[in-house]
């Protein structure tokens, strides 16, 4: 226990020196392990040239937008032979205690400030979400849950087998761990081998039919390692970080045939802009990682879209395209709250049971923050249970809102000491849309998801909670809980008051599943899509219709990849990375 303690302090300690390195560094932050990050601003305004013939003074091989799970990877790899320049509107994560440590895990997810790692937006359903905002991007919001796509996710979208098994590793050797199992998810594992989530696969990082025990990115002594730790394995010689750079749009040169980009306008933190630029070489390079949020936004602001769309905005239209922002979808989840009578060790997602009707069951229990951290003011995010439901948009009056932070600050912190089981549809079918609300790119757009919208996606829901109700009735959980057995109706009761959002409760919430189900929606953010394939990039996520412009995230999927996806993501950094330098280098680096 001493030295438990004791590993804690040196960590805070190292974190708290870390800060102080950072504040003192000037414009680099690690200057030892990551020289090659600095503030936007550090970046030379002679870059704003630029002609027809070729780049300004400053002109890279591969300039990539966004910093996050897929594009870290993705520029490191690069940087093994080509000059790449990333850009990042976020800050550094690795002095940010908030976002290190799993027991301060729901504090980034609550914090609306303008400056925080998370940043939050409400879908037109009515479901509160989060987009990352910092070098890492999802990786350093997340539950830290790490395990792969399956094998038919993998052929599906066309990615060689070979290489994406040797993509996976690079990762996993850099950032991934075993976790060590709590008690309570080991009763989640026993509880869904006895209904047939079967057979148990033991620990493992494939997608197999079954339960079984995932890897993680936090470590022993409970700190997350994010994708941004992956730039570690760059050239530092030719990689270039500039946090906090804000890009507003990609330009292009419209002199030939077709468009082609040239360079990307961006905002460093003083407000000021800057122009870079791609180097002469017809196969250099924009890569847009900004997110399934950011990367249909990005495209969009840079006049690529809908012509109708584009003209409302008063963009100009580089390329009339109507798919873009369209197919949007995300994994509807439900929760089921379990009480227990003694105190539980907090733990995040550990186990999965990967059924065969189209339902993940996982777990999460205890309550990771300070004993005062319940009183705090966290607005309309709920920081107890991540991020939950809330009212449409034209119901959200100040008199909710502050009643909702009364009935949260009135919660008894004993409320907390308990689990939850966590129900998310794979594959739904349901789709929504994203449309721009202004031309400010800090802005969130408008996005539609359409959770439960096709009855296939409902039904499964219901069999999923039907299944959820089962656990928290079996033997295996009322030994643990020490609780007597409990009939569904009070089951569902507890879960609809412990989701402590501004949804209007219906009185059939427990007696229908299909009410509960919509009533008590809420996500895992794990939404996708936006730019697919065949519609808006090809299948080497090229954009169709314009030259030298590509997209690496997530908005290219049409389902997102395993039972949690950021495996798959970091993996199709660094895969297309390789992708990209195998095909280049084989047609010669100079063409």
């Amino acid at each position: 226990m001493a030295s438990s303690v004791a590993n804690q302090l040196f960590l805070f300690f190292f974190l708290w020196l870390y800060t102080l390195s950072s504040s003192q560094a000037g414009h680099h932050y690690s200057e030892f392990r990551y020289p090659f990050i600095r503030k936007a601003s550090s970046f030379p305004s002679s870059s704003s040239s630029f002609s027809s013939s070729g780049g300004g003074d400053h002109a890279y091989d591969y300039i990539v937008v966004g910093g996050g799970t897929a594009g870290c990877p993705l520029a490191a790899t690069l940087s093994q032979r080509f000059t790449v320049l990333l850009l990042e509107r976020g800050g550094v994560p690795f002095a940010n205690a908030n976002v290190s440590f799993s027991k301060n895990f729901h504090i980034t997810l609550a914090d609306t400030s303008s400056t925080s790692a998370s940043q939050y937006f409400i879908s037109t359903d009515g479901v509160l979400n989060a987009r990352a905002r910092v070098l890492g991007g999802g990786t350093c919001i997340n539950a830290g849950f790490y395990t792969r796509a399956s094998t038919r996710f993998i052929h599906k979208v066309g990615w060689d087998a070979k290489l994406v098994n040797k993509s996976y590793p690079w990762v996993e050797k850099q950032i991934v761990h075993r976790p060590k199992v709590a008690p309570w998810q080991v009763v989640v594992r026993d509880s869904l081998l006895d209904l047939g989530v079967a057979p148990f696969n033991g620990f493992t990082y494939d997608h197999i039919y079954g339960t079984k025990f995932g890897g993680t990115i936090f470590d022993q002594f409970g700190r997350r390692q994010t994708a941004a730790e992956l730039l570690a394995s760059a050239d530092p010689r030719k990689l270039t970080v500039l946090v906090h750079a804000t890009v507003q749009k990609v330009l292009f040169d419209i002199s030939g045939k077709r468009p082609k980009a040239v360079g990307v306008l961006f905002k460093d933190e003083n407000g000021n802009q800057h122009q870079a630029f791609l180097s002469n070489s017809q196969r250099s390079e924009i890569i847009l990682s900004c997110g399934a949020i950011g990367t249909p936004q990005m495209l969009l602001l840079s006049g690529i879209g809908p012509k109708d769309e584009l003209e409302e905005k008063k963009i100009s239209v580089v390329l009339h395209n109507k798919f873009v922002g369209k197919g949007m979808a995300d994994n509807p989840m439900n929760t089921i709250f379990v009480p227990f009578k003694r105190p539980v060790q907090q733990s995040l997602i550990q186990t999965v049971g990967i059924t065969k009707m189209g339902v993940y069951i996982e777990a999460s229990s205890g309550f990771g923050q300070s004993k005062d951290s319940i009183q705090c003011h966290h607005g309309i995010m709920s920081a107890e249970i991540g991020q939950l439901s809330t009212l449409p948009p034209k119901q959200r009056t100040p008199e909710a809102i502050q009643a909702y932070i009364k009935r949260k600050k009135d919660i008894p912190h004993e409320a907390f000491k308990g689990g939850f089981i966590l129900e998310k549809i794979a594959n739904p079918i349901s789709t929504g849309q994203l449309r721009l609300i202004s031309t400010n790119v800090e802005d969130n757009p408008s996005v539609t998801f359409n959770y439960f919208k096709h009855p296939r996606d409902l039904q499964r829901c219901v069999d999923g909670i039907r299944m959820a109700t089962k656990m928290v009735q079996s033997e295996h959980f009322r030994n643990f809980t020490q609780c007597d057995k409990q009939t569904t109706d009070k089951i569902l009761n507890m879960s609809v008051s412990a989701n402590v959002n501004l949804v209007p409760k219906h009185t059939n919430d427990t007696k229908s599943l299909e009410q509960f189900c919509k009533d008590t929606v809420i996500t895992i953010w794990h939404y996708h899509g936006g730019c697919h394939v065949g519609k808006v990039v090809n299948r080497d996520y090229k954009v169709l219709g314009v030259n030298r412009l590509r997209i690496v995230d997530g908005s290219v999927f049409d389902e997102s990849p395993g039972t949690n996806p950021q495996a798959t993501v970091m993996m199709m950094g660094r895969y297309m990375g390789l992708k990209i330098l195998r095909d280049r280098l084989r047609k010669g680096a100079g063409v």
